[in-house]
């Protein structure tokens, strides 16, 4: 089988490539880089240009000035297992798709998950439709996240991997039937210390490489572009207590750095655009057992037709915990869980859960 490999530099998707040119395929490896010369891009380089060393984000993201470095150890580990290798410039649609609708959800007082946003448009979709219209034909296309694919009948299921600890399959969630048909995901079975061992054992370098921890190593406030917009802080009550310099520097449930004293601990509880409020009040008030989801993906079936009972997470690192998700009439779901969960935060994602398969997830939007 002919099987592009998508290759970050990082010590999964190095194995990955390994390990399916071991198992006798026709294996190229691709890197999609993602920061450019244009726009935001540039702007944010240029001031980075400015900075002495000791001042300059470190590197651990995904997204940043220093990709160069990840695209020549992605470029060397292809050499060294004996597979093509290519770069393919997705700075353009990145920045129009991911950025951008980060941005706007930020501003409107949403926190966004721009990881999930570019796994279904961006790595699945537009990464390895510029291979195919670049002449590099292939049979899948392979990642190394931690998660399964498996076919049911005629619909391709996306389950957890085995690995609890790393399983990723709530960023995975968006992902359509026909994305699914074509993607091979060879770690969802493995441990992470059995692919660094497997690392060492081959001699890749990259073997004890850390992680991403973040999407963006920077200052958030870099992507936004925006002047200070002084606005209130205040209670349930529209008790003013305090001020803030803009609503996207904050997140809901944040106790630290508010700048504001009281009798208890205060946390966030919503961040409203229209007033320029930041709301906050004590730990029972961060505490729902509901909420209603929008733009919702499904994968065994196209959509929900009645009441279901499964499980849900509303963060990633998240235990799946018992919910009821109702279908309501403009095509949402009101989502109902078994326990009061703590600063559901819109425009996060909630993701559904049937044992390990992945029934699909929306936007928080209430």
């Amino acid at each position: 089988m002919k099987i592009l490999v998508g290759m970050s530099g990082g010590v999964d998707s190095s194995v990955t490539a390994l390990m399916l040119k071991e198992q006798g395929h026709e294996v190229i490896g691709a890197t999609m880089a993602i920061w450019g010369n244009t726009g935001v891009h540039k702007r944010i380089q240029e001031k980075l240009n400015n900075l002495p060393t000791d001042k300059k984000p470190t590197h651990g993201a995904c997204y940043g000035p220093d990709e160069k470095e990840d695209i020549e150890e992605a470029r060397k580990i292809a050499e060294s297992i004996g597979i093509p290798f290519y770069v393919f410039d997705c700075a353009e649609q990145y920045e129009k798709i991911v950025l951008e609708n980060f941005k706007k959800e930020y501003l409107d007082g949403r926190t966004p998950n721009p990881c999930i946003w570019c796994n279904s448009l961006i790595k699945f979709d537009v990464f390895p439709k510029l291979a195919l219209a670049n002449g590099i034909n292939f049979d899948k296309f392979a990642t190394g996240h931690y998660a399964r694919i498996e076919k049911e009948g005629d619909r391709y299921l996306l389950k957890r991997g085995l690995n609890e600890g790393k399983d990723q399959s709530y960023f995975l969630y968006r992902l359509k039937q026909e994305q699914l048909e074509k993607i091979m995901l060879p770690l969802g079975t493995y441990k992470k210390e059995e692919i660094r061992a497997i690392a060492e054992r081959h001699g890749l370098k990259v073997a004890d490489k850390p992680d991403s921890q973040d999407f963006y190593e920077g200052d958030y406030n870099e992507l936004l572009e925006v002047q200070p917009k002084k606005g209130n802080i205040v209670d349930k009550s529209g008790k003013i207590l305090g001020s803030h310099d803009g609503i996207w520097n904050y997140t809901i449930g944040q106790r630290k750095g508010l700048g504001i004293s009281a009798s208890e601990p205060l946390y966030v509880l919503q961040l409203n655009k229209d007033t320029n409020e930041v709301v906050v009040g004590g730990k029972d008030d961060t505490m729902k057992d509901s909420l209603v989801a929008t733009k919702l993906n499904w994968i065994p079936f196209d959509y929900l037709k009645e009441p279901v009972t499964c499980q849900a997470k509303i963060r990633s690192t998240q235990k799946p915990t018992e919910v009821t998700v109702t279908p309501l009439e403009n095509g949402n779901t009101l989502v109902k869980f078994e326990d009061m969960q703590k600063s559901i935060a819109i425009g996060q994602s909630v993701v559904f859960y049937d044992g390990d398969i992945v029934l699909g997830g929306g936007i928080i939007d209430a």
